[in-house]
């Protein structure tokens, strides 16, 4: 059967469960390709979709609606709010409202007495997803991120999905039809659009929440956190190395924050629901610390 015959995961919480399990510590890369392709076929319906829509024009014309931050004023509460809206009804697994899971990141790091610009950035890190609530698909909002404009690395989970898929027998028709972008020479080479070791903010990543949260807090959050937020889902660059003849040495240098980061990120869901209430006066000490009281999103 073909990849378009299954269904993409229906909802974010499946989406977080397949990423925690499949980078989970001590899983090999032959382990995790297999995990992929064999056990989650809504993923690689995802991942058909992202890396056949993710182009050069489209992540441009993403970046020019959303950069500007034309979505009015929020507090990072209300911006909370606005994403617990995405809770499914329908998804058994989880009571959870998206403040919790906001809330277990954020307190991970607290209880093992991180500085307190990091705890902000676990709490506010998932809150670009809101890009659903903008209308945008899941393929545009989360995954793994990758440059666009240069060749792309093997080390993007199904990277067979940017290609062709060969032609039906009965139709001679591909039956997917892979990324435009491969027909654009310069997009082929090595360095695509970009110089060496550029430094990976001046790279185009594909699009997602992502790059969208470092937007909107790139004004009051330093280096190291902006790292964690614009690249915590760059896997083929920090668990794999690749795109380092992109990077400097400000990216080599950020690189530990970004994987001390994700460590939090991934594992540091349980089963005790973070108590909201109790847990307001502290984050709001923290948000005005470092935020004015309304941000631009």
């Amino acid at each position: 059967m073909g990849a378009t015959l299954h269904q993409p995961l229906n909802n974010l919480d499946q989406w977080d469960d397949f990423v925690e399990g499949r980078y989970r510590e001590g899983r090999s890369k032959e382990e995790f390709r297999v995990y992929d392709a064999q056990a989650q076929p809504g993923v690689a319906e995802f991942y058909r979709l992202n890396h056949e829509n993710q182009t050069v024009d489209y992540v441009l014309g993403k970046e020019r609606e959303y950069f500007s931050l034309n979505k009015g004023k929020k507090t990072i509460w209300e911006a909370a709010e606005f994403l617990n809206t995405l809770v499914d009804d329908s998804d058994p697994d989880t009571d959870l409202t998206q403040i919790e899971h906001l809330l277990q990141t954020s307190e991970a790091m607290r209880r093992d007495s991180q500085p307190r610009w990091m705890i902000l950035t676990g709490f506010l890190h998932d809150l670009g997803k809101c890009l659903c609530l903008y209308g945008e698909p899941q393929w545009g909002v989360v995954g793994d991120t990758f440059p666009v404009g240069c060749a792309w690395s093997e080390e993007i989970v199904y990277p067979e999905y940017f290609y062709p898929a060969p032609a039906d027998p009965a139709t001679g028709v591909p039956t997917r039809p892979g990324n435009p972008d491969r027909n654009v020479p310069e997009y082929q080479t090595k360095y695509g659009i970009y110089e060496p070791n550029c430094g990976l903010e001046n790279v185009h990543m594909s699009f997602g929440h992502d790059g969208y949260i470092a937007e909107v807090m790139k004004r009051y959050l330093r280096t190291e956190a902006l790292y964690m937020l614009r690249f915590h889902s760059f896997y083929p660059w920090h668990r794999h190395g690749a795109y380092d003849h992109l990077a400097n040495s400000q990216d080599r240098a950020m690189l530990p924050w970004v994987l001390k980061f994700n460590q939090y990120d991934l594992y540091s869901k349980g089963h005790t629901k973070p108590d909201v209430k109790a847990l307001k006066p502290w984050y709001d000490d923290l948000f005005a610390e470092f935020l004015p009281e309304r941000v631009a999103w």
